[in-house]
């Protein structure tokens, strides 16, 4: 198939990033695939989940699942020398890379690494100094720089929460210039969610769509929300604009995102796109 490929990549995107300056109250958002972002406000640059490598396709190209990429990546690890903080919402590679992270840490040598407790052990044995990472244990809030950043449980399929090191999957609400902006991971619509961020009354949700099936039960991979129930989600907290993630990456395990603009028109909730390494500027100017 035919890599859908980035609007902006490399040098220019990263040039792109540094340049954005956004007002007070206005957040600038690059999609990087997957569940990946570069996020800019007036204070801060926070990077999360990013998966910038082929590290699943090769691990996986002589199995039953062949995580066959869909979108090229806009950027390498090695590119990103404007980190300070970085957010990794679990354990699985699109979201931990195993590639992405280390050199990333080499190329931006002010980056922490804010994620769940429970996975420190395993990006310690990435490679990532454990000095540079900022464990939660979900149900906290921790300051980063200008960042207050709420830890949220998520469930992917479940919780699994732990009395030693707490919750391992995990989304995240950041508060900063005036704005609140939840960021799920992969997660599924659990009891209390809902009720959690109408609390927060965020700005922006970031919100998976893709789902699951029987052919992706059978492959035990763990399911999100539906762009469904992500639609209904967005709607209960009143959230001003939905961001939908987590498709066309892998052909395995992806949605029809025309599919989910139409439902999202038909339920008016107001929503946003992106191509790949397009800069967002939200309000719109």
């Amino acid at each position: 198939m035919t890599l859908i490929q980035p609007v902006q990549s490399g040098e220019a995107l990263i040039a792109d990033i540094n340049s954005t300056q956004p007002r007070e109250g206005q957040v600038a958002i690059w999609w990087l695939g997957q569940s990946g972002y570069a996020i800019r406000t007036q204070s801060a640059l926070i990077y999360i989940d990013l998966y910038l490598s082929e590290h699943l396709t090769a691990k996986y190209a002589q199995t039953e699942k062949p995580h066959i990429r869909m979108t090229a990546a806009p950027l390498r690890g090695e590119n990103i020398d404007n980190a300070q903080w970085v957010f990794a919402s679990h354990k699985h590679s699109d979201h931990l890379d195993p590639e992405t992270l280390p050199a990333l840490f080499a190329a931006s040598p002010e980056a922490r690494l804010i994620l769940p407790a429970a996975i420190v052990e395993h990006a310690v044995s990435l490679g990532l100094p454990r000095e540079r990472l900022v464990p939660t244990t979900g149900n906290e809030t921790i300051y980063c720089g200008p960042l207050v950043v709420h830890s949220i449980p998520s469930a992917h399929p479940g919780l699994d929460y732990s009395e030693d090191t707490g919750y391992p999957f995990l989304g995240f609400l950041f508060e900063i210039d005036g704005l609140r902006l939840y960021h799920s991971g992969d997660t599924l619509v659990y009891d209390g969610l809902e009720a959690r961020l109408k609390d927060f009354r965020p700005d922006i949700v970031f919100l998976p769509i893709n789902g699951s099936d029987e052919r992706r039960r059978q492959l035990q991979v763990p399911p999100n929300m539906s762009m469904e129930e992500a639609v209904a989600l967005a709607q209960a907290v009143e959230a001003r604009l939905m961001i939908p993630h987590h498709y066309d990456m892998f052909t395995f395990n992806t949605a029809d995102v025309t599919a989910f603009e139409a439902l999202a028109r038909r339920e008016n909730v107001p929503y946003r796109v992106l191509r790949c390494g397009e800069r967002f500027l939200w309000p719109e100017e």
